[in-house]
């Protein structure tokens, strides 16, 4: 017969599976041994502590208060128990916790830092300093911490760096200084070298919730959709019932174009926390995504009870395009204008909604007002340089000129599955798509970042300051494919089907042509254009939710599109018949034959269902998404003559590219 383990040995195998973050199985072993010994000490102590660090804050209370019952002299439990209780909102009854743990072990250093910050809270503040002064006493190097601490959150980022490297010096292994420099490097610019320190924070700490959420945040501003989810994965199963874990999970998901996974995690967070109105708003974001408009609209005005100053709700509702605003919202939007303390981007889409409501109801002057206003504000929280623009694309028409395209021909990747659709945003390429991606060899996709990362690549690691696009003209054969393979590794995250061909549809990657044709050679390159002034003006009327910096003015879109213009005459110049023209008022206007026309060049057979395109159900996640969900309408061809008189100074701009379109001038609407 096997002797009975003892409570020590499970006491020891419990903090073993903690240390190795395996906090669940911890919980079980204190469990098991409290259904046999119900007054062990230490399991009730150590259960509660594990309750409290899974955020399980009722059934927390219940053991730690336990625990003291059974030995009232512990500190450890009183300690947990303030921190509990802080965590609750019950701060006078957190200070007495953590003022009887103290008594009992004056040497609780964390105990001390614990009230100091309970009596901050409660505006005892001689209190507090005394009880962090006495903190710093126990353990000096947390004062260099709180030290450094206090001039990263002032700003004062180059003092941080220095008081946190001072610290490590001191303490290597100090995972709070390592994750807060890692902060500090991010801010500076410095990803890499601060992706290397959260690294090590989790190799050291493995359960370190927020060094997860730190390097996840990272990598989703990387694009690197896949690893950002690994990492808020984990802070799900670190922090089950934290809403905010779960929020960060869906809103990478939803980035990583996984829509139905995002919209279980969104559901995850508002079973979680039903009032989280960042949540509602995702969620509508998600459901739009997918079509289901009724119950988009349902979670964008339920974000609007939760959060009524926040202008992004009725944006969002305004930016379905065929939803209307109703007498109601617009009272309710210009009052939160004239009378709420809104934030900078708040106001903006209050602006942008107004202005769709009276455009909707044909208010046109009153919808100008607003989107002047709109725009005018939004620009000036972006950073758009006109001049770096032009700049940028003399170097690509320098060094991608006809002679170094052909001298390369043919040393890229063969792959054919790639379709690129470039051009400006508003131009008819969302409905270009989607004819595409009706087709039962072609999956849609997204906007994919990846050719610009690509690009990017070849910036790093040069010491002699030469970059992209001159560095382009060093690469070798292997080079070009290799490019390529990184640009298809990447998009192939985003591909959930087996269909042989995928849409890339980014309308940024015009400039990069010449990149697309060395990397890609065999693949498909389509451009989508408008007339200039729908183009440009549907641009302005457009909130973007992030990039197209160049659209809320209406001079820099004109000179944009002369830019943008300029570029694909180069392409087809440097490169022709490579590029696909498609003019949306020829789709509109003949769409059989356009389609025609498109899956002739994209080597496809004809299928009806490009013509049905309407019916086909996918996730699109583009401003068009609803008026692509409907049958070809003219709509909004000659848009522009609505706002005519206030175009004067556009049309000027632009006077040297109308000539060319003057045959979609007299179109019907």
């Amino acid at each position: 017969m096997d002797a009975p383990i003892s409570p020590q040995a499970r006491l020891n195998e419990a903090i073993d599976l903690v240390n190795a973050g395996q906090i669940g199985r911890a919980m079980r072993v204190c469990r098991d041994t409290l259904n046999e010994l119900p007054n062990d000490i230490n399991m009730t102590a150590l259960l509660g502590a594990l309750l409290l660090k899974s955020k399980e804050l009722g059934l927390a209370e219940k053991y730690l208060r336990r625990a003291i019952d059974l030995a009232p002299d512990f500190a450890k439990p009183h300690e947990d128990l303030g921190y509990l209780l802080q965590q609750s909102g019950r701060l006078e009854d957190a200070a007495a916790s953590l003022s009887e743990a103290i008594r009992l072990d004056p040497k609780a250093e964390h105990a001390h830092l614990s009230l100091g910050r309970v009596l901050a809270q409660l505006g005892r503040g001689e209190q507090a300093d005394a009880s962090f002064d006495q903190a710093f006493e126990l353990n000096p190097r947390r004062k260099l911490l709180a030290i450094a601490a206090e001039h990263h959150q002032a700003g004062r980022l180059e003092e941080a760096e220095t008081a946190y490297r001072n610290l490590l010096a001191e303490v290597p292994n100090q995972v709070d200084a390592l994750r807060l420099l890692a902060g500090i490097l991010m801010e500076r610019g410095r990803v890499e070298e601060a992706e290397a320190k959260l690294q090590q924070v989790i190799s050291l700490a493995p359960d370190f919730c927020l060094a997860y959420v730190d390097l996840g945040n990272l990598l989703h501003e990387q694009y690197r959709y896949d690893e950002a989810i690994r990492c808020f994965e984990r802070t799900t199963q670190l922090e089950p019932t934290r809403a905010k874990m779960h929020y960060l999970l869906a809103s990478a998901l939803a980035s990583a174009g996984r829509t139905f996974d995002a919209l279980a995690a969104y559901e995850k967070v508002l079973e979680l926390r039903p009032s989280h109105a960042g949540a509602w708003l995702g969620l509508g974001h998600t459901l739009k995504t997918v079509g289901r408009q009724t119950e988009a609209v349902e979670a964008y005005r339920k974000c609007i009870s939760m959060s009524p100053n926040n202008g992004e709700s009725y944006w969002s509702l305004a930016n379905l395009k065929t939803y209307h605003l109703n007498d109601q919202d617009i009272a309710a939007m210009e009052n939160a204008l004239a009378h709420a303390e809104l934030s900078e981007l708040s106001r903006v889409n209050f602006h942008f909604a107004l202005a769709k409501a009276h455009e909707d109801s044909g208010a046109f002057e009153q919808a100008w007002h607003h989107y002047s206003q709109g725009n005018e504000e939004q620009r000036m929280l972006e950073h758009y340089d006109p001049v770096q623009s032009e700049v940028t694309n003399d170097e690509l028409i320098e060094v991608f000129n006809a002679n170094f395209l052909d001298s390369r021909q043919g040393q890229g990747h063969p792959e054919t599955a790639p379709i690129f659709i470039v051009g400006l945003p508003r131009s008819g390429s969302t409905l270009v798509e989607q004819v595409l991606a009706s087709h039962s060899q072609v999956e849609g996709t997204s906007e994919l970042p990846y050719v610009g990362r690509v690009a990017t690549s070849l910036n790093r690691n040069r010491a002699d300051g030469i970059n992209y696009p001159y560095s382009v003209r060093e690469l070798k054969p292997q080079n070009w494919h290799q490019l390529a393979e990184d640009y298809l590794r990447q998009a192939q995250g985003h591909r959930f089907t087996n269909k042989p061909r995928f849409i890339d549809k980014m309308p940024n990657n015009f400039p990069s042509i010449g990149l697309i044709h060395l990397m890609l050679p065999d693949a498909k390159i389509i451009d989508t254009r408008r007339y200039p002034l729908d183009t440009t003006l549907s641009c302005y009327r457009q909130l973007f939710a992030k990039g197209q910096t160049f659209v809320y003015d209406l001079m820099e879109i004109g000179e944009y599109y002369l830019q943008y213009e300029r570029m694909m005459d180069h392409w087809h110049e440097a490169l022709p018949g490579r590029v696909l023209t498609v003019q949306y008022e020829e789709m509109v206007s003949d769409l059989e034959n356009q389609v025609r026309r498109l899956l002739d060049y994209c080597e496809l057979p004809w299928e009806d269902a490009c013509l049905r395109f309407h019916e086909t159900e996918r996730p699109v996640r583009t401003a068009s998404s609803e008026q692509v969900r409907q049958p070809i309408y003219a709509g909004s061809v000659n848009f522009w003559r609505h706002y005519d008189a206030h175009l004067d100074e556009l049309k000027e701009v632009l006077a040297p590219s109308l000539p060319r379109y003057q045959q979609y001038e007299t179109i019907n609407r």
